[in-house]
C-alpha cells in the first residue's frame, strides 16, 4: 500500500482556499510554491488505526531552511487516519522537511521526506507583507517580523468563529477590516459562554484521558484562516478558565497541555498570537500550574507571541514575569463602573506596574464593552464609555495597543437571546446590531490618530498635568503622554474638562489642536504659552484629545 503526503498551500480566499483543498487532495503532489510567511500543509495517511489516536500517537515533521535553522512541528489528527502538519516558511528558497512518528512501524507517518520552494510574497496582505507578530527592540509595543510597527485593535468576537456561518463571518471580517481592525479575539472549544457548537457537539469528551473531536475544529478552520486572508491577526483564547466546567480548569494538567499543543499545532502556522489562558484568576496555588502549562505547550515552539487574558480588574505580570512564553501583558479593565472600578485603570496596576520587571508590552484586552450593563449601577455602556476606556488604557500605560468589545459581537447570537452562561446580561440582540455603532466608529478614528502620531514612542507624562481632577473623581481623569524628545504630546480629556498643563515641558515651534474623538476632525490650532503653566478649556463637556505636535520649520 503507498501512502501519500501532500503540501497545500493558503493564499486564497476561503472559498478558493476551498476548491484548492479538494484539488490537491485529488491529485497528490505539490500545488503551488508556497509564499512567505502564508500556510501550508502537508497530509498524512496513517497505515494502521488506533483507539484514541490523539493520545496514542504522536507525529512531527522537522523542516530545514535555506539558512540551515530547523523548525520542528507536531502534526494535528485530523479524524479517521488523517494526520496533517501545517508550517508558514519565513524564508525564501528551498526547504526540505522529514516526518517522524511515536510509532516507528507505521509507515504512513514515519519517515516520509520531501522538499518545497518559498517564493516571495508578492500581494498587499499586511500579515505576508510584513511577516508575523512579535515585541519591538525595547519590548513596548508589537511590529511585524520585518520591524514595521503594530498597533493592536481587536475586536473581542468570543463565540464568533465557533457560531457564525461562513456568509456571516465573511461579512464580518470585511466590515471589520474596513474599519480598520487589526486583531479578532476568539474562543477555541466549547466554554462557559457556549456549551456546544450548533451540532450540539463539543471540542472534546472527558476530562482525563480525553476523546477529541476533530470535526469540532474542522468546521472552525476556514473562519481561522478567513481572518487572516482580511490581514487581520487571529487571537485564539487556547483555554477558557473562569468556571469550574471551563477546559482551564475542568481539564487534568496532562489533558490541558495535550489540548493546547493540538490546538497550537491546528492554527500555529497562521498569524496569531496565543491567549493561552481565558478570563482566568491565577491566584497563587494555581500559577505553577500555569507556569507548567505554558513551559510544555511552548517551550519547544515560540515562534508566535502568548499570553494571558485574565478575568476583570486582575494583574498578572508579576507572576509570569520570569516565563520565557509569557511575551506581553494583559489585562481586564471589565465592566466595572464603580470609582473603584475606574480607580484601578487609571491609577492602578495598568498605570503603575508597567514599570516593573521586565519590559513587555501592555494591553487591555476587554475594556467596558459597548451595550454592557456597568456591575454596580447598571449603566449601560455606550460610546463615550468605551472612548474612555480605551484612550485611558492607552495613555495610563505605553501604547500598544487596545481592545473593543461589543455585546452583541462578543455573544454572536441569530435573534435577540440571554446568553449561555450570562444571564445576568439579560437578552442581548442580534450580532450585526455590533457592527456599525458609535463606539466602533470611535475605535477606527482612535487608531487613524495614533498612526498618525509617533505612537511608538509615547510614554505616560502624568507631571505634564499641574492638577488631576481624576484625584478626587475618577470619572474626571486626565490622561497624558508625551514622547522622549517631548515633540510629541497627547492628553486625553473624558468629560468636559480644564486641562492645566506645564508648558514648558514642551518642545517648541508646536502646533496645540483638539482632536474631536466622535468625527477625528481637529480645531483650529491655538497658541502654546513659552513657559510656565498654561489653561486649555474643552470645546464642550463631551471628551476630547488635546494634540500638541512640534512644528517642521
Amino acid at each position: 500500500m503507498v501512502h501519500h503526503s501532500t503540501i497545500r498551500t493558503y493564499r486564497h480566499s476561503p472559498l478558493a482556499v476551498l476548491v484548492l483543498l479538494i484539488i490537491v487532495s485529488c491529485v497528490g503532489r505539490v500545488a503551488q510554491e508556497p509564499a512567505r510567511w502564508t500556510t501550508c500543509e502537508l497530509d498524512f495517511t496513517s497505515s494502521q488505526d488506533y483507539d484514541n489516536p490523539f493520545w496514542d500517537v504522536a507525529v512531527q515533521a522537522e523542516f530545514t531552511a535555506p539558512s540551515g535553522s530547523r523548525h520542528l512541528v507536531d502534526a494535528f489528527w485530523d479524524d479517521g487516519r488523517a494526520w496533517r502538519v501545517r508550517f508558514a516558511p519565513d524564508e525564501v528558497g528551498q526547504w526540505t522537511w522529514e516526518s517522524s512518528c511515536s510509532d516507528t512501524l507505521n509507515e504512513g507517518l514515519h519517515g516520509h521526506a520531501g522538499s518545497f520552494r518559498c517564493i516571495p510574497y508578492t500581494g498587499e496582505n499586511p500579515l505576508y507583507r510584513h511577516g508575523p507578530i512579535k515585541l519591538s527592540k525595547n519590548r513596548r509595543h508589537l511590529v511585524h517580523a520585518d520591524g514595521t510597527p503594530f498597533f493592536w485593535l481587536s475586536c473581542t468576537a468570543w463565540n464568533g468563529v465557533l457560531r457564525a456561518n461562513p456568509e456571516d463571518w465573511e461579512h464580518y471580517l470585511r466590515t471589520r477590516q474596513e474599519q480598520n481592525f487589526t486583531a479578532i479575539q476568539f474562543v477555541s472549544t466549547h466554554w462557559r459562554g457556549l456549551t456546544t457548537d450548533h451540532y450540539g457537539e463539543t471540542a472534546f469528551t472527558g476530562t482525563e484521558t480525553i476523546r477529541l473531536n476533530p470535526v469540532f475544529f474542522q468546521r472552525m478552520d476556514h473562519k481561522v484562516a478567513a481572518i487572516n486572508e482580511h490581514g487581520i491577526v487571529a487571537t485564539p483564547v487556547i483555554l477558557w478558565t473562569l468556571t469550574e466546567t471551563d477546559p482551564g480548569q475542568i481539564l487534568s494538567e496532562a489533558d490541558a497541555i495535550r489540548l493546547a499543543r493540538y490546538i497550537v499545532a491546528r492554527w500555529g502556522a497562521y498569524s496569531v498570537v496565543w491567549f493561552l489562558g481565558g478570563d482566568g484568576r491565577y491566584p497563587p496555588e494555581r500559577v505553577d500550574r500555569w507556569k507548567r502549562i505554558g513551559r510544555a505547550v511552548f517551550g519547544d515552539r515560540h515562534d508566535r507571541l502568548v499570553t494571558l487574558h485574565p478575568s476583570g480588574e486582575n494583574w498578572v505580570g508579576d507572576d509570569f514575569a520570569d516565563e520565557p512564553w509569557f511575551d506581553f501583558i494583559g489585562y481586564q479593565s471589565g465592566h466595572g463602573d464603580s470609582r473603584e472600578s475606574l480607580r484601578w485603570l487609571t491609577a492602578g496596576p495598568p498605570a503603575t506596574e508597567w514599570q516593573t520587571g521586565p519590559p513587555r508590552p501592555v494591553i487591555n484586552l476587554e475594556p467596558n464593552y459597548e451595550n454592557h450593563p456597568g456591575y454596580t449601577h447598571k449603566t449601560w455602556f455606550q460610546g463615550a464609555h468605551v472612548r474612555r476606556a480605551t484612550y485611558w488604557s492607552l495613555l495610563v500605560s505605553p501604547p500598544a495597543g487596545v481592545s473593543f468589545g461589543h455585546n452583541s459581537i462578543w455573544v454572536w447570537p441569530e435573534k435577540p437571546q440571554v446568553p449561555d452562561g450570562h444571564a445576568g446580561l439579560g437578552t442581548v440582540g442580534p450580532w450585526r446590531e455590533g457592527l456599525h455603532t458609535e463606539g466602533v466608529r470611535s475605535m477606527t478614528l482612535l487608531r487613524q490618530l495614533f498612526e498618525s502620531l509617533p505612537w511608538p514612542d509615547l510614554s505616560p507624562a502624568p507631571n505634564l498635568l499641574a492638577e488631576q481632577p481624576g484625584n478626587d473623581n475618577p470619572s474626571h481623569f486626565i490622561a497624558a503622554a508625551q514622547t522622549q524628545d517631548r515633540t510629541t504630546t497627547v492628553v486625553y480629556a473624558p468629560e468636559g474638562a480644564t486641562i492645566t498643563l506645564r508648558v514648558g515641558r514642551i518642545a517648541r515651534p508646536a502646533s496645540t489642536r483638539w482632536f474631536n474623538p466622535r468625527d477625528g476632525k481637529f480645531r483650529e490650532p491655538m497658541e502654546l504659552a513659552s513657559s510656565g503653566s498654561q489653561t486649555f478649556e474643552s470645546p464642550n463637556f463631551r471628551d476630547w484629545v488635546l494634540v500638541i505636535t512640534r512644528e517642521r520649520p
